[in-house]
């Protein structure tokens, strides 16, 4: 073979979901897919190939579609390794019929009259991954992960919609009591949230929960700090590495380490996971790669990933800013006047300006330095580096689990931030 590098993907998923809507049982869904992916990189361009074939073959299918010449390199992934994670409770061992037995007894938490449509889902993934490539690397692993998404529609003069989840990599010993104390808690405050009046808008001091914290570090922060945005000149961080970008108390990294629903040993390149740095001490310190973008900008891959076997992309994985050393009595006291957010329902980003606009799931005004009443339908917006310019950072960090899209591919991430303070525009949502 004529060609500067290869690798080989293998990847087998197991997916089981099952649904309980309005005391319906949705038909249980299990699929199984086992697919090879195969690189050749050959004249500085990617000829590549899926399919159950054997090794040879499958390289030399995927060395016909290098068609072209590039720019395109690799940078060195390492030894690789092997991983498999244990877990306490195997969900085979679980018949359907348990697990749907108890969602539905987790549905009935969220019962209640002004409660007009509710929606339990569980899911189980197995995940086995295979890697070698032509510089020696071979990587293995084999993740469970498993969780409950809970959903509940109220209805009073408006529509209301609350929603919470709990997915870890992990098996079913994560499916317990918490799960119904999810499910109250979507209950109760649905039922505040329909008597909560509209908020106030215009700039003022917010408050932000560990979710939407964690959502504005992932989605405002994050996305400008890979690297395929780097090099399309697609982010106000470019060439901006040994930079102050954020006050001096602001840290935030990237963990693919951590045993958060972003987990994986090994990226979808074979490099081992790590812990990176992105913010320390206010310094921009390094931006996530892949190896091919690693190789361009002279970084540390570790952020290739993939859906199956899609072309490995530049992802974040349990990505947060640390914590401060606030409490959240004293972060409100220091708002004085303003408002607390709780969640995200979504919003919009873009890493070119550094714009951003999140709708939260509910939230308080700050009155005096203290809670007070309910507020809906409100959305936070502001500038990502202004924010970090003057964000006064709290304590209790929490991850919160969810799945990041990007090129038509998903994968599982988290993200996480401790109570924080900012100065931000407020609005209806």
């Amino acid at each position: 073979m004529n060609a500067e590098f290869y690798d080989i993907r293998c990847v087998e998923s197991s997916n089981l979901s099952i649904t309980v809507e309005n005391g319906n049982i949705e038909r249980p869904k299990y699929d199984f897919a086992r697919v090879k992916g195969f690189r050749v990189l050959k004249n500085g361009f990617w000829g590549i190939f899926s399919g159950n074939l054997e090794d040879e073959e499958g390289l030399r299918q995927a060395e016909k579609n290098a068609i072209n010449s590039g720019t395109s390199a690799v940078a060195q992934a390492g030894k690789g390794g092997k991983f498999i994670l244990k877990v306490k409770k195997n969900p085979a061992d679980v018949p359907v019929e348990d697990k749907v037995e108890f969602l539905k007894e987790v549905e009935k938490e969220l019962k209640a009259d002004y409660v007009v449509s509710t929606r339990v889902s569980y899911l189980e993934n197995v995940r086995k991954f295979e890697y070698k490539d032509s510089n020696g690397t071979q990587a293995y692993y084999e993740v469970p992960r498993t969780g409950i998404v809970v959903q509940a529609v109220g209805k009073d003069d408006t529509l209301q919609f609350l929603s919470k989840r709990e997915l870890k990599p992990a098996g079913y010993e994560i499916i317990g009591g918490n799960v119904f104390e999810i499910a109250s808690e979507v209950r109760e405050k649905l039922g505040e949230l329909l008597k909560a009046s509209t908020p106030p808008s215009g700039e003022m001091n917010v408050v932000m929960n560990q979710s939407l914290g964690g959502v504005f570090i992932h989605e405002a922060f994050g996305h400008a700090v890979e690297a395929d945005h780097v090099l399309q000149g697609a982010t106000i961080l470019a060439e901006r590495l040994g930079e102050k970008v954020a006050c001096r108390d602001v840290n935030v990294y990237d963990d693919p380490s951590r045993h958060e629903f972003g987990f994986t040993p090994f990226d979808d390149e074979g490099v081992a996971s790590e812990k990176k740095a992105i913010i320390e001490n206010g310094i921009l310190k390094n931006f996530l790669h892949t190896r091919e973008t690693a190789a361009k900008l002279d970084g540390r891959p570790g952020n290739g990933r993939s859906q199956g076997i899609a072309e490995p992309l530049v992802r974040m994985s349990n990505t947060y800013i640390d914590e401060g050393e606030f409490t959240f009595e004293e972060l409100l006291e220091d708002a004085r006047d303003g408002i607390y957010l709780v969640g995200s329902r979504g919003g919009e980003t873009n890493p070119a300006t550094g714009y951003f606009h999140f709708n939260a799931q509910y939230g308080y005004l700050i009155k005096n330095g203290e809670l007070a009443e309910m507020v809906r339908d409100v959305s936070l917006s502001g500038n990502t580096l202004e924010i970090l310019h003057s964000i006064k950072l709290g304590r209790e960090l929490k991850f919160d689990p969810g799945f990041c899209g990007k090129g038509g591919q998903l994968v599982p991430v988290s993200d996480a931030a401790p109570y924080s303070l900012v100065k931000a525009i407020v609005g209806g949502a």
